[in-house]
């Protein structure tokens, strides 16, 4: 038996594909034939046809920011329901950060991720610790960590703040081809502080973060990295990759355009809820919980430079910084809340409402943004459409109206500000490791 995709809307912005047609795919999960348009395909009545007429056929989406909270934290949310969460959002891959308890500071925290996650329905790769429990005091071990397949670093949530420290990371790192992912913030600026800087703060009497916390610790950065190339690493095939984590300011935005300008290896992505809401939603929000985070929902202004980057290509990806917590930590005073909202469920719905449908990006740059992208900053393999590649796609009806509601969600916690939102566009599915998941079945 093989599985018939018949008449999609078959997009892979890497080939440069966007066409209708089909794809014939064996029961072990190798594309055994593409065609396009009104090419016949030869069918046998064991075979089963899936008739995906105005849906999308793309690359599986890949989330290279998220938090399933184990080992240590499983009330939140585990590798089986986050895996569950990313399916349904049409994600085939995810890449987790390490500030799970413990952290993944060693090739054993990798080890036993792999082990537990070889029989979940999506990928996960595993981002390593830059430091030591992450305390930004003394490196992780790098050179073990890629020699176990780990393709990336961070302290995520927890900038390293020592300059000499976060120098030698940029070095160590080069040296295996790690790419290093920055959460940027400068911390002596926002410690207490829960929202951003700014009315809103002042009319709710709560602590504002400065948004240019995050731009003092991106330009410490990259001054380190425009020095290490001139001065230090005569190599050329050796040198940093940097990745700004969730970015959110008109000033981290400027400094990454410059950055890129210059020829520095330096990519960013933004997260939905960046893209979406400003400061002003939490203020108006009768349950501000679901709308803390770091960075901060930022001003109307610097969400609009956002739309900006996303546009002129300056971001390079869309990851959703998925942050499972319990009710109790969010149903709290805004100055004691967690930080963090998942996303998986709903950021194909958010990119196209927000993005697609309103014309700022189109449906084949929203692909780049949410799977080819992601891939290739995380050096991963690129998925093809072609026989002979394992089949890795997902199933998209970009036309369907839905409404958020927490039985609708797959993963162990519901903070969202999206609950009862309507969205337009949702997967129907993803075809990974052989198999068929249907989001109606998960």
């Amino acid at each position: 038996m093989s599985f018939i995709f018949q008449q999609a809307r078959i997009l892979n912005p890497l080939e440069k594909v966007d066409l209708t047609g089909t794809i014939k795919v064996s029961n072990d999960g190798i594309i055994e034939a593409v065609i396009y348009n009104n090419e016949t395909l030869e069918t046998s009545p064991e075979d089963r046809v899936i008739d995906l007429r105005g849906q999308i056929v793309a690359p599986g989406l890949f989330d290279m920011h998220c938090h399933f909270r184990e080992p240590g934290q499983e009330y939140k949310e585990t590798l089986e329901s986050g895996a569950n969460a990313a399916a349904y959002g049409g994600f085939t891959g995810v890449a987790l950060m390490p500030n799970t308890k413990p952290v993944i500071d060693s090739p054993l925290g990798v080890a036993y991720i792999r082990h537990h996650a070889s029989m979940l329905p999506v990928d996960l790769e595993v981002i390593g610790a830059m430091t030591v429990e992450s305390k930004g005091e003394h490196l992780a071990p790098f050179g073990k960590f890629s020699s176990y397949g780990v393709t990336a670093v961070s302290d995520d949530g927890s900038a390293i703040q020592n300059s000499q420290i976060m120098r030698l990371a940029f070095e160590y790192a080069s040296n295996f081809d790690l790419l290093i992912i920055q959460h940027c913030e400068e911390r002596s600026l926002t410690e207490g502080a829960v929202m951003n800087e700014g009315l809103y703060s002042t009319k709710l009497g709560l602590k504002g973060i400065p948004d240019i916390s995050e731009a003092i610790m991106l330009g410490r950065d990259l001054l380190l990295m425009h020095y290490l190339e001139q001065h230090k690493l005569h190599d050329p095939l050796i040198r940093p990759r940097y990745h700004v984590a969730h970015i959110s300011t008109k000033a981290a935005l400027d400094l990454v355009r410059r950055a890129k300008q210059d020829g520095l290896q330096v990519s960013c992505e933004v997260t939905p809820h960046h893209f979406t809401l400003c400061d002003e939603d939490l203020f108006k929000a009768e349950q501000k919980g679901n709308y803390i985070m770091k960075p901060p929902l930022s001003s109307r202004e610097n969400r609009e430079a956002l739309l900006e980057g996303l546009a002129d290509g300056t971001i390079d990806a869309i990851a959703t910084d998925h942050a499972p917590h319990a009710s109790h930590e969010k149903e709290c005073p805004p100055d004691q809340t967690a930080f963090g909202i998942i996303g998986l469920e709903t950021a194909l719905g958010l990119t196209i409402t927000e993005l697609v449908e309103k014309k700022i990006i189109t449906m084949s740059r929203a692909i780049e943004l949410l799977s080819v992208n992601p891939r290739k900053i995380m050096n991963l393999k690129p998925i093809l459409f072609v026989p002979g590649e394992q089949a890795n796609f997902s199933i998209i009806d970009p036309d369907v109206v839905w409404n958020v509601t927490s039985n609708s969600l797959k993963s162990k916690s519901s903070n969202t500000p999206f609950l009862n939102r309507s969205l337009k566009g949702k997967a129907r599915g993803i075809f990974h490791k052989g198999k068929l998941l249907e989001a109606e079945t998960l």
